[in-house]
């Protein structure tokens, strides 16, 4: 009898955990952790809230969808497409979207952290508030973003396009690498975390604005690249 329940318990807690319903339709709170969603047309889809760690939404179309608050951690958006998506305080931390568009992506407060978002297109994003610490952002493009009180602590900005980017109060630029990231035009007297040699690999003009202590290169790096 001791035996019969000891095996019992066993088989108890050998059972896996309840699965994703990743047969189920696109629906508010919905649980597609870990689930398959490659190349499919999900625009304007509701999933507001949604379990989203570990998906893959490899290039899928979600724009116009609603990824309010839902947690996309560890999902891989690889030339997915968000543009137009809502997404506050959406969690995009350690994500893969390599190629992506969020291009007029509603992402205030969420978190990009430690995601990996080479040329990526981020053009008219309203990123207030928003976290990129230790974010892969090579070659990515915020063309007319909103960046008011965005964080770029440690990421990786190397040929990063930030020109014509809005934003009221500092940005967050500590540790962050600058290789070639263009920043013409841009007020950057507030910002905090920025040192002179983050600016002398960075690509200014005349109107670029900086720090108080920190000084115009006499010759910025930048090529036609």
């Amino acid at each position: 009898m001791a035996s019969a329940l000891l095996l019992s318990g066993l088989l108890f807690f050998a059972q896996p955990a309840v699965a994703s319903d990743c047969g189920s339709l696109p629906a508010p709170g919905l649980d597609w952790s870990e689930c398959t969603k490659k190349s499919l047309m999900l625009s304007s889809s509701e999933l507001e809230g949604a379990n989203l760690f570990g998906t893959d939404f490899s290039m899928t179309d979600l724009s116009g969808s609603n990824l309010t608050a839902a947690n996309l951690e560890k999902a891989h958006l690889v030339r997915a497409w968000l543009a137009g998506a809502r997404a506050e305080k959406a969690n995009f931390s350690r994500v893969e979207a390599y190629r992506s568009s969020f291009v007029n992506i509603v992402a205030t407060g969420a978190s990009f952290a430690s995601a990996e978002l080479q040329r990526a297109d981020f053009s008219g994003a309203q990123l207030t508030g928003a976290n990129f610490e230790k974010a892969e952002l090579g070659r990515a493009h915020f063309k007319g973003a909103v960046l008011t009180g965005t964080r770029f602590s440690l990421a990786n900005l190397s040929r990063a396009d930030l020109t014509g980017a809005k934003f009221e109060g500092p940005l967050v630029f500590d540790q962050a690498f600058l290789y070639l990231t263009r920043i013409e035009g841009l007020d950057l007297s507030a910002s905090t975390g920025l040192e002179q040699a983050q600016v002398d690999l960075a690509c200014g003009d005349d109107k670029t604005r900086l720090p108080s202590g920190l000084t115009t290169p006499s010759s910025w790096p930048c090529g036609s690249d």
